[in-house]
């Protein structure tokens, strides 16, 4: 994947992350077709992936951020409007813009421009005029995500019993004591 197709693919999604799993693409594993076990940097595809997220990282069109699990994440000028509708929704630290320099002594170091002091007024008009189903239904990956992991359920999202759950359930039911088997019993009206 060339740099511009980088871009490209994070434009396509809307979210990417650098690396990880996550509920959005990794730019990472798209890169090598599978999943990276460990770090990307010790990949055979890592010089490639390091070229790609530069160029992505580089272009004005894409926003870095820790949006998802203090990741490294991506996300698409077109998606912003959306994020900026949605922010009290996330902590304002994730919607962060963020960086790395190198000074000329060779040091690493983080930059960042705090929510919403990067975001430009043409996005911040945007993101008054959207409603607010259309920002959940673009970010609608992220915020399910978000929601199961605090184990609630996201917004406009039904969960049905899985097959797993319903067997576990009906397991427990059949070994549980006597006493216990009454609540696995459907109620009688």
């Amino acid at each position: 994947m060339s740099p511009r197709e980088a871009t490209a693919f994070v434009e396509r999604h809307g979210v990417v992350l650098q690396a990880g799993r996550g509920p959005v693409p990794s730019l990472a594993e798209a890169i090598t077709g599978e999943p990276i076990p460990g770090s990307w940097w010790g990949h055979a595809k890592g010089r490639v992936i390091f070229r790609a997220a530069r160029a992505v990282c580089e272009s004005s069109e894409v926003l870095v951020c820790k949006l998802i699990d203090g990741k490294v994440t991506y996300v698409h000028r077109r998606v912003w409007p959306a994020l900026v509708k949605l922010a009290p929704r996330f902590a304002k630290e994730r919607l962060a813009k963020v960086w790395d320099e190198h000074t000329k002594r060779g040091a690493h170091v983080s930059r960042r421009v705090p929510f919403p002091k990067w975001v430009p007024s043409d996005v911040m008009k945007e993101a008054e005029t959207l409603s607010t189903l259309e920002a959940e239904r673009l970010l609608s990956t992220v915020l399910a995500w978000k929601a199961d992991r605090r184990g609630q359920l996201g917004p406009r999202k039904i969960m049905e019993p899985s097959v797993a759950t319903s067997a576990a359930f009906a397991a427990t039911c059949r070994v549980a004591r006597p006493s216990a088997r009454k609540m696995c019993e459907p109620r009688r009206t």
